[in-house]
């Protein structure tokens, strides 16, 4: 079982804000701060996370994740080397298949089917692994056609940065099981940017555990088992429910119970985390940056537990 460990998930702010949320998060114990890759608002996660590695010595930096289908997977992989070795191999390297609607007409690109925005994912990843491997790659897919790529210099985390897949679909889920260090579970998105409830339930997240267990076969040990939390509602004194309803309506509400929203008093998530370790094997989890501070206390009772 991997130890416990969290993130920070945020969007960015000014040049000062930015670096004083890098390091608080570092100085409160998180292991990492991560961006989402999309067009809605925010700091342009490539350079952001480089200044926040270079503001910092031993946070990770990394986005949640990255879109495939808006970059090339030569450049990207030489924008990711790049960065690992600036940050002295504090990269964690997340990458998924888009899904997002609004960002795609954004950037007048096409929204293909998921199996077409899958299977270029796949193409991609097979591209960047040689890459980083220290390869001469030469590929033709039927989405990316490359010829005497090389990359220089090579990441400084060896064979590569971890690699996070997100999602929970069962193609995901194999993909995830072959190639992946971290998994990443969130409740499947519409192209509207809202969770299918059904899909985020408890019972549901240990279907989509269970299919990465029979996928991954005897690597399953090695996978790390992360979540994606919508919403934390840190509230002692009042029960799970009473404090989403104190915070937010709709949608987060129903994912009480869910390991999508933590809310109660410390010793109550702290209590849930400890279950979903044991029931999901669920040990690295994202937190809103809004939720930081008060969440801290959390993080400094399960860190490296």
């Amino acid at each position: 079982m991997h130890p416990f460990r969290f993130a920070v998930r945020s969007t960015g702010g000014s040049a000062d804000s930015w670096v004083r949320r890098a390091r608080r998060a570092e100085e409160l114990g998180y292991s990492a701060l991560l961006m989402p890759d999309h067009l809605i608002s925010g700091l342009s996660p490539v350079p952001a996370i480089t200044a926040a590695a270079t503001a910092t010595t031993t946070l990770r930096v990394g986005v949640h994740v990255f879109d495939n289908d808006f970059r090339n997977p030569v450049l990207f992989a030489r924008e990711m080397a790049t960065i690992d070795l600036l940050s002295r191999g504090r990269l964690e390297l997340g990458l998924g298949a888009g899904w997002m609607r609004s960002d795609y007409t954004q950037l007048g690109m096409p929204y293909d089917a998921p199996k077409v925005r899958v299977d270029r994912l796949v193409e991609a990843i097979a591209i960047i692994e040689r890459l980083f491997a220290g390869e001469r790659v030469d590929f033709t897919g039927q989405h990316y056609r490359i010829r005497g790529a090389r990359l220089q210099p090579l990441p400084l985390q060896q064979p590569h940065p971890p690699l996070v897949i997100g999602g929970g679909g069962p193609r995901m889920m194999r993909i995830a099981a072959r190639v992946a260090d971290i998994v990443s579970f969130i409740p499947r998105m519409s192209p509207q940017g809202r969770p299918t409830i059904r899909e985020a339930t408890t019972a549901a997240t240990a279907k989509k555990v269970a299919r990465l267990r029979r996928a991954a076969g005897p690597r399953f040990d090695q996978l790390e088992l992360s979540a994606w939390v919508a919403h934390v509602n840190v509230a002692d004194g009042r029960g799970p429910l009473g404090a989403v309803a104190a915070g937010v309506e709709g949608v987060v509400t129903r994912l009480v119970g869910t390991p999508y929203v933590l809310a109660g008093s410390r010793r109550e998530i702290r209590e849930e985390l400890l279950r979903y370790r044991d029931a999901l094997g669920l040990t690295y989890w994202t937190i809103p940056a809004g939720s930081m501070e008060p969440f801290a206390p959390i993080v400094e009772a399960l860190a490296g537990r």
